[in-house]
């Protein structure tokens, strides 16, 4: 059963991040000039986000698989711990290749704080989860403060003109799409629920799977691998 489950929700993350490298794959071909008009057309920058919202959502399922049931101290802040200095390496990478639009907050700066707030709502009624979920998604469209323009405050999500950033995924609203996570994965009894524990003799799932488990080693090198073939390669055509 534990197996079948985690294969579920591994292979849900492995289809993210294979989006993301595919994502990443045209912005890469048109960033060096092999294509043109494709990275940031509007239907494809929506698909972007909607992978940075599975991760998210994802984030949120894994707390209660994880911790639903009895809080592992060790392990929560174990994956904590490697989830941001993974986010500061991208950080200062970003500074390093892109200074105008380096990443200061971006996907896996918004899983670290997704996860301190998700923690929180644990073992409180799966409503909690769901109403400030909802409330933390539409509080921007309320709020958009210039006096959080600045990268200090800009994280937050309220802030009216952010500066730029080549991912950019703040608190307001994306946490609320974990609090949604945990809300759902505590409303279907993920543990239990035999829909979710489908598939285990799937080989496309399994190798899904794969790719959900190595998901954080694959998203921090999948991007020096492929600019070191294409940016030779733009240089030569």
């Amino acid at each position: 059963m534990k197996k079948s489950r985690l294969l579920a929700v591994d292979a849900a993350r492995g289809a993210a991040i294979a989006g993301v490298v595919l994502f990443h794959l045209v912005w890469d071909l048109e960033f060096t000039g092999f294509i043109s008009g494709v990275a940031f057309h509007p239907l494809w920058l929506a698909f972007g986000r909607s992978l940075a919202g599975s991760f998210m959502f994802l984030a949120g399922v894994s707390l209660v698989l994880a911790h639903g049931v009895q809080f592992r101290t060790r392990t929560y802040f174990r994956r904590l711990t490697v989830i941001v200095v993974a986010a500061v390496a991208i950080t200062i990478v970003t500074l390093l290749a892109f200074p105008s639009a380096f990443v200061y907050f971006g996907i896996l700066h918004s899983i670290a704080i997704a996860s301190l707030i998700g923690v929180v709502f644990l073992k409180l009624p799966t409503s909690a989860s769901l109403l400030a979920g909802l409330a933390m998604m539409a509080l921007p469209w309320f709020i958009s403060l210039p006096a959080f323009d600045p990268r200090w405050l800009a994280w937050i999500g309220l802030s009216a003109n952010p500066p730029l950033s080549n991912d950019f995924v703040p608190v307001f609203p994306w946490a609320g799409v974990t609090l949604l996570g945990i809300a759902f994965a505590k409303a279907v009894d993920i543990g239990k629920n035999r829909m979710i524990s489908a598939g285990a003799d799937c080989r496309f799932l399994a190798r899904l799977g794969w790719l959900g488990r190595h998901s954080l080693t694959i998203y921090l090198l999948h991007q020096p691998m492929m600019l070191a073939i294409i940016v030779p390669l733009s240089r030569l055509f």
